[in-house]
């Protein structure tokens, strides 16, 4: 009799044991404190009902053995018993109230967004991600860079498809980072397992969350909130820089930003306005319209050869700058600087035959943006 049910209780452990050790079906302990607290309390809570189970069901398998018609047994009748009624309510609670206790001190860590010595306004954006580390003037856009020929299957996927990007968010490790998340469209969710963070970009709200990472590294994440065509092609990667190495990356960052908002004031060559447009709507436009701008339609309208769009310049520079009410175009007025709006319409009007000979300078899309904002 007890060894059957020894039996019986062996065998569960042998079948859960194994998918609760190995990595792939478990959850990543993470390279902060909280989500080392988290996996810890997974790993209680995960026990405890595998214990619930081994007890539960192995004294059912054990009764369907023991006590089965074959042997000559014959069921019970009985009816209402205090002490099992009273033992089968408590015993729930306390197991209940022992797993309560350690969860809510941990969510209380989660949420306690204070004393943060770094902030990074995070906006979701279709489909690509907008990092703005604030007081500091530095932001930039994060755009999947895995090769469309990696996509459509015209080459081999890389070790991290469809998870790379052209800018990864930089932070210092040993720092209290504060997340402040929203978006520009629907609802995205940012969201890296091994930092512990996912919380959703909703827009018209801003929502909290924070993170101080311990080890330099890759970590790498998505948008986990279905949110349209592209939903798949939206990664998240953050690099982890010692201090030292990050505030001399973002004092880099700095001059660079500078260096841009000099460059609106001068006059761009026909050539610059080219070799930079073309990197922009690599990054930016490309997903949508595609890499020889035939585009997707009647969603993503093509934009070689768009012969309505390259008689009408102002047209052309007010779709880019304010987006287009009710379609899947948004307003780049916040996304990109006058610089890269000026070079990306340059480009557009001047690629894939298109040849117009139009220029945009900087200068004067900055100009309109003001105006626009008086």
């Amino acid at each position: 009799m007890r060894t059957s049910f020894v039996w019986v209780v062996g065998l569960i452990i042998a079948l859960v044991a194994p998918l609760a050790m190995a990595n792939p079906w478990n959850m990543p302990r993470g390279v902060t404190d909280v989500s080392g607290e988290i996996f810890s309390l997974h790993m209680i809570i995960f026990w405890i009902c595998v214990a619930i189970v081994v007890v539960v069901f192995g004294v059912m398998f054990y009764a369907l053995f023991r006590f089965r018609r074959s042997k000559g047994a014959e069921a019970a009748n009985f009816h209402e018993n205090t002490t099992v009624e009273v033992l089968w309510t408590v015993i729930p609670m306390l197991i209940l109230i022992a797993m309560a206790v350690p969860a809510t001190a941990t969510l209380k860590q989660m949420y306690d967004v204070s004393d943060a010595e770094l902030d990074v306004m995070i906006t979701g954006q279709q489909w690509r991600w907008r990092y703005e580390y604030l007081g500091e003037d530095v932001a930039f856009t994060s755009n999947l860079s895995t090769p469309r020929t990696q996509i459509s299957g015209e080459e081999a996927k890389g070790e991290n498809y469809l998870l790379e990007v052209d800018e990864p968010l930089v932070l210092p490790v040993n720092r209290k980072v504060r997340f402040l998340l929203t978006s520009d469209d629907v609802i995205h969710s940012w969201w890296v397992p091994d930092l512990a963070v996912k919380q959703d970009a909703i827009p018209g709200f801003v929502n909290e969350n924070w993170v101080r990472i311990n080890e330099p590294g890759i970590y790498r994440g998505q948008c986990a909130e279905l949110c349209g065509i592209d939903h798949g092609f939206m990664p998240i990667v953050v690099e982890a820089m010692e201090e030292e190495a990050f505030d001399t990356w973002m004092e880099e960052r700095k001059a660079a930003a500078e260096q841009e908002a000099m460059g609106v004031g001068r006059e761009w060559e026909f050539a610059e306005l080219m070799e930079r447009g073309e990197s922009v709507y690599g990054s930016i436009c490309a997903s949508c319209h595609q890499a020889e701008g035939q585009g997707a339609p009647p969603t993503f309208p093509a934009l070689a050869g768009n012969q309505a769009l390259l008689d009408e310049p102002e047209r052309h520079i007010s779709t880019v700058i304010d987006g287009v009410s009710g379609a899947a175009m948004p307003a780049f007025r916040n996304t990109l600087n006058a610089v890269e709006i000026a070079a990306v319409i340059t480009y557009e009007r001047n690629a894939w035959g298109n040849e117009t000979g139009d220029s945009m300078q900087p200068s004067e899309i900055a100009e309109r943006i003001a105006d626009q904002g008086e």
